[in-house]
């Protein structure tokens, strides 16, 4: 390996090692590497945004294809920095008020029609004779599980009697949800940490090899 590639690999091995040290106790090489990492997110999130946002969907297109409507979003996003200044904020109730509005109504359509109807039909046609015992079984299961769990969340009426079964039957397909998710959650992180330790062990360790022995 280069010079500029051992460098590189002791650079990152530092800072995973100063972001680690954070499991013993809060230390200046953790606070150092935080802000580092904050600063360089930051930093990289305005490149985006002015390259992929303002750039290509408002500049560009107001110049080359000559759409000088874009100015409008252009001028409710300046509007924004008005918080800023004192006795000026109230200019940026404009833009959050037509932002939550239309950011509302995208979302809503998009949930109706990419997730909620979706599922609805999924859950209704999994009901098939044809696919045998243990499929027809977990279907049950499955329309069991969302049943319950809606009526769960139904508090126009007290939960007693047949509803108040049904409901706490429904907390039990949510604790299950919610072990299934946190478990995945769980996983992923230790994936990510497995990742780490075999850079460590692998490729800072091969430079350590290389630079002392």
């Amino acid at each position: 390996m280069s010079f500029v590639e051992h460098l590189q690999i002791w650079i990152a091995a530092f800072f995973m090692l100063s972001l680690f040290s954070f499991l013993y106790k809060d230390n200046p090489f953790y606070k150092l590497a935080e802000h580092i990492f904050a600063g360089l997110s930051a930093g990289y999130y305005i490149g985006l945004v002015w390259h992929a946002v303002i750039l290509q969907t408002m500049i560009n297109p107001m110049i080359q294809d000559g759409k000088w409507w874009l100015f409008i979003p252009g001028l409710l996003g300046v509007m924004m920095f008005s918080r800023f200044f004192k006795g000026f904020h109230w200019i940026s109730r404009y833009s959050l008020a037509f932002v939550m509005g239309n950011t509302a109504g995208i979302f809503l359509l998009s949930e109706l029609h990419g997730k909620v109807i979706p599922q609805v039909q999924a859950t209704m046609r999994s009901v098939d004779p044809s696919q045998g015992f243990g499929g027809l079984l977990l279907s049950v299961i499955i329309i069991t599980g969302v049943i319950s769990t809606l009526l769960y969340f139904y508090f126009s009426k007290e939960h007693k009697g047949l509803l108040g079964g049904v409901a706490k039957l429904g907390i039990w397909f949510i604790m299950v949800s919610f072990g299934a998710h946190f478990g995945y959650t769980v996983m992923a992180r230790i994936s990510l940490l497995i990742g780490q330790v075999q850079f460590l062990i692998f490729d800072w360790g091969g430079s350590i090899q290389q630079i002392f022995f």
